[in-house]
């Protein structure tokens, strides 16, 4: 006997079926494929059949109608692992998979997580393949040509996945984003008309779209105010004392002080492209005795609670990262059958949420 038969066995000892089948005047076959949700149903007959069963107090196996339905009941969701990095206490890997979970328990799913190594090669497919997922969120995705790739090879097979805050150009992929360009336009905008003119950039990591999306939003509102040519659109066309790159660590902001400090006397403010570069920026200048607030000028990204306690307050943009991750498991797991509506389930989705500048104390006014 093999283990599938002896599973079905073990559940067919167990079920009460029959039962439900002889109080709602159905037949079994009737009473499986409401509960498998399986084939056209009258409403009628659909609702008489769960009567019965609650009636019964019948609770189908979930081993059974994972068989039945050919599903894992799980939604796969792909973190990036980084050695010596906790990322479950990020402000944002916690605010995406708190609004997955929620999402997830909504829909009578369960998550399964599943670690790539960046830099090295992924296979997004294999869990797929391995029946142990129905969708997927693919977070902290790079644009490479190997990940593209991997990507593509998804897309290809059909299987339902979804990339948070990272979109590919020139390509498809099911996304939910946010407007980076948009609030980094607001908050860049919100120093110049505090008076500021010497505005540094602090960049994310260039495989993630949202890095070029903040460089676009600095380097437009810096071209309207007259501060960068009018052709200026890479960050190679920005003058060296104002350009930083870091890798959304808060060492990364830290080292980016030392490269930082030597030019301080040309730089009246900071845009940073997230808070935990920005609160590493804050503290290796301190080291060099530069005061934020006082000596300069200073706004984050992300809005996260950390961005609230720093000494001063730090002004940030708000980004609504649980709300991205719910969406995007509500809308993979409609492809799938594992939401309440159906509606433009078959349909790819590209979603891209609003941002919101939260005004602190980082930002003086100039006299």
């Amino acid at each position: 006997m093999n283990a599938r038969t002896f599973i079905m066995k073990e559940v067919a000892a167990i079920v009460t079926r029959k039962e439900v089948a002889e109080l709602a005047g159905v037949s079994e076959a009737t009473v499986s494929r409401v509960f498998n949700d399986v084939g056209p149903m009258k409403e009628q007959t659909r609702q008489r059949v769960l009567q019965a069963a609650k009636t019964l107090n019948y609770h189908p196996n979930a081993i059974a109608q994972s068989f039945a339905r050919r599903r894992s009941g799980n939604l796969g969701v792909v973190l990036p692992y980084v050695p010596k990095v906790h990322i479950f206490s990020t402000y944002y890997f916690s605010e995406v998979l708190s609004g997955i979970g929620e999402q997830v328990k909504a829909s009578g799913y369960d998550m399964l997580l599943k670690f790539r190594v960046p830099g090295e090669e992924s296979d997004y497919s294999g869990i797929f393949r391995s029946q142990k997922v129905d969708a997927c969120v693919i977070l902290g995705a790079t644009d490479t040509p190997s990940e593209r790739a991997e990507l593509k090879r998804l897309e290809d097979g059909g299987f339902p996945f979804c990339l948070i805050n990272q979109h590919m150009s020139g390509e498809r992929f099911n996304e939910v984003d946010a407007d980076h360009e948009g609030g980094s336009y607001r908050a860049v905008r919100h120093l110049l008309d505090l008076g500021y003119r010497d505005i540094a950039f602090l960049s994310g990591s260039p495989e993630f779209s949202n890095s070029g999306d903040r460089l676009r939003g600095y380097m437009r509102a810096m071209r309207e105010a007259g501060l960068l040519p009018a052709d200026a659109k890479a960050a190679g066309d920005l003058p060296a004392h104002l350009y930083y790159e870091g890798n959304y660590s808060r060492t990364s902001g830290m080292k980016a002080a030392s490269a930082m400090h030597p030019h301080l006397s040309r730089i009246e403010a900071v845009f940073a492209s997230n808070d935990r570069m920005a609160i590493g920026l804050m503290q290796g200048l301190r080291e060099y005795g530069h005061v934020p607030g006082r000596d300069y000028a200073i706004v984050g990204y992300d809005d996260s609670e950390a961005a609230r306690v720093t000494d001063p307050p730090l002004t940030s943009v708000a980004v609504p990262f649980y709300e991205m991750g719910r969406l995007a498991a509500e809308r993979v797991l409609r492809r799938v059958g594992g939401g309440n509506e159906t509606d433009g389930a078959s349909e790819s989705f590209r979603l891209k949420l609003d941002t919101k500048l939260v005004v602190r104390q980082s930002c003086r006014i100039l006299r």
